[in-house]
């Protein structure tokens, strides 16, 4: 089973950062968090690293369910979705799959939850 669902995007990763956030939003989905990993890894490590960004998305009513339906969810939450520039200049986006993350946690409420957000989540991906 795959965790994640992905997509090549045929414009430049600042572009696209923009542009997925846009989708996300579109689809009710906030971006709560981004971490820059180049610029973390260059400022901790003084590492050189490609552009990579992770968007904490987050859907607020279906955040709140999830929490409603198990209490230590938020342990799992914003779902991730990572814009990052490939190698050869690509540049490739990936969001969690919420359902294969969750799928330890014994809960069916939850899991038809997850599966709903895994849905819309895809969606989004595929729009991209």
């Amino acid at each position: 089973m795959s965790y994640y669902f992905a997509t090549e995007l045929d414009m430049p990763y600042d572009e696209a950062v923009a542009h997925v956030t846009e989708t996300l939003k579109a689809d009710g989905f906030g971006v709560l968090t981004q971490i820059d990993v180049r610029a973390t890894l260059k400022q901790k490590l003084d590492a050189d690293f490609r552009p990579y960004i992770i968007l904490g998305a987050c859907n607020p009513p279906l955040a709140h369910r999830s929490l409603l339906a198990e209490e230590w969810i938020g342990l799992m939450l914003p779902c991730n979705v990572v814009v990052q520039q490939g190698e050869d200049g690509t540049t490739r986006v990936a969001a969690i799959d919420p359902a294969a993350a969750m799928s330890s946690v014994e809960n069916p409420a939850l899991a038809e939850i997850a599966g709903g957000v895994r849905d819309r989540l895809r969606a989004v991906i595929d729009a991209l």
